[in-house]
């Protein structure tokens, strides 16, 4: 046999195991989104915070190796903005705002990534962050980014919630109702199941407050 060839073939023996165990970025996200669902939902106190740390670690290493993925710096964005409502305090306006750079750049390679999702978290980013000169946060900016995400995923379970969060925010409780409605009735994710059920009890706590403002205002 040829001596190059087998060179050639010896150098893909060689670097084939890497290529073969080497995390695509289907899988990286996978991974992102259930360990996310853990700590969010599941995790409290020094462990939920420890679990936070390293995610981001995590997710701002896939970022870096895995340059031009939406997806990775949708969830690079998620995670940040999530640590940063748990963290809270003057510390957490760092997290959003480095959340709001991941998304904003989802955005200018695919704003379909996920179905939109860089919009939703952005929206919620816009009214949850404390104004000029504090912060950037932006009411406008805000309906602007939750609108798009629900005209992308009409039916899903985030678009909805984080919707009727802002609508509950501005006391609009009749419509923040008709949202939430829709989320608790989204279909379930199969992928997805610990974020599914921790998000419907968000719903469901969300749900028994408005109804209670409403039921207040008309009595």
């Amino acid at each position: 046999m040829n001596t190059n060839i087998l060179k050639t073939l010896a150098f893909l023996v060689l670097i084939l195991p890497a290529v073969t165990f080497a995390e695509v970025p289907g899988e990286i996200v996978a991974g992102l989104q259930a360990d996310w669902a853990v700590a969010n939902y599941q995790l409290t106190g020094d462990a939920q915070i420890k679990a936070y740390e390293a995610l981001i670690e995590r997710a701002d290493k896939a970022a870096a190796e895995n340059v031009g993925s939406a997806e990775i710096l949708v969830w690079n964005g998620i995670i940040k903005s999530a640590f940063a409502g748990v963290k809270g305090g003057v510390g957490a306006l760092s997290y959003a705002k480095q959340a709001k750079q991941s998304l904003e750049a989802s955005l200018d390679i695919d704003d379909h990534a996920l179905d939109g999702s860089a919009y939703a978290s952005l929206g919620t980013l816009y009214f949850k962050v404390p104004g000029w000169p504090l912060g950037f946060g932006n009411d406008k900016k805000a309906v602007q980014f939750l609108k798009r995400a629900l005209e992308m995923n009409p039916n899903g379970i985030d678009p909805n919630y984080f919707y009727a969060d802002y609508l509950r925010e501005k006391k609009d409780f009749e419509s923040a109702e008709e949202y939430l409605l829709k989320a608790q009735n989204a279909a379930p994710r199969a992928d997805r199941p610990v974020a599914d059920s921790g998000r419907q009890q968000e719903i469901s706590a969300a749900l028994a407050d408005v109804r209670k403002k409403l039921q207040n205002s008309r009595s």
